[in-house]
């Protein structure tokens, strides 16, 4: 693989992410929302790193950002243009299709609003960086866009990513979002077999990030909404909105 990615645990639940070029060794970090965790993990892994890329401006994303910049005198603060003023230290902006490079590899920005405006999915050729947009098995609350609007997000990361991309989300929400989907279809057999990995990964104290887009399309419910047959197996008519707000409302009260 191109890029090494290693998960850091952070606060209670979130992550944030080293990246590292494996040709170059070339370092960047995404969303450090705890500063001296990422720093004790920047030690053990020996990387400086020359980049910080947020998701969004929610304090539990961003809060490292002033104490990393500090800490690398010149790395490059990166956020969506619309975060300009609410993300620290920010020192540049990318709007959708925007590209940034990390020694040989390259990541596209994708703007997927819903969760807040200004979010960001980070896509690199074999794995995406998404947020609180897209969970495993879920999808984030809607804060600052609205329903059509996170509808629309997924879709597009459903559809614009190879399946075989590795999903790397911003919290560990997946055996709840898992228990939450068998509520929906409690006969799924691929649904049972996901939780019994996600259970058996966080027994062991091992993340259940990532997990591939094509697993994804099978288990979780947020980008089923344009399936008929899924609709209809739940009982909802009126299309892929009137899917997914149900889905939505069904998981806020989960």
């Amino acid at each position: 693989m191109a890029l090494e990615v290693t998960p850091v645990p952070c606060l209670e639940d979130n992550y944030a992410y080293v990246l590292r070029c494996t040709a170059t060794g070339a370092c960047a970090v995404v969303d450090p929302s705890d500063a001296d965790v990422v720093l004790a993990a920047l030690r053990a892994l020996d990387a400086r790193p020359s980049m910080i890329l947020n998701t969004h401006h929610h304090l539990d994303h961003v809060a490292g950002n002033e104490a990393l910049a500090a800490a690398f005198p010149g790395i490059a603060v990166i956020a969506h243009v619309s975060d300009r003023g609410r993300v620290p230290a920010q020192t540049a902006s990318v709007e959708n299709f925007d590209k940034v490079s990390l020694g040989d590899v390259t990541l596209q920005a994708m703007h997927v609003p819903g969760h807040s405006l200004g979010d960001v999915a980070w896509a690199a050729p074999d794995a995406a960086f998404t947020g609180d947009t897209l969970f495993l098995a879920g999808c984030g609350r809607i804060f600052e866009g609205h329903p059509q609007m996170m509808l629309t997000s997924l879709d597009r990361l459903a559809t614009e990513l190879d399946p075989r991309t590795r999903i790397y989300c911003g919290h560990e929400y997946t055996v709840k979002n898992l228990r939450f989907a068998l509520t929906v279809e409690p006969g799924s057999a691929d649904l049972v077999e996901a939780l019994r990995f996600a259970e058996s990964q966080r027994a062991a104290g091992t993340p259940t990030v990532p997990h591939t887009l094509a697993n994804e399309l099978r288990t979780n419910p947020f980008l089923r909404c344009d399936d008929d047959a899924f609709a209809d197996a739940i009982g909802v008519r009126g299309g892929p909105l009137a899917v997914f707000t149900h889905l939505r409302e069904l998981r806020n009260a989960f």
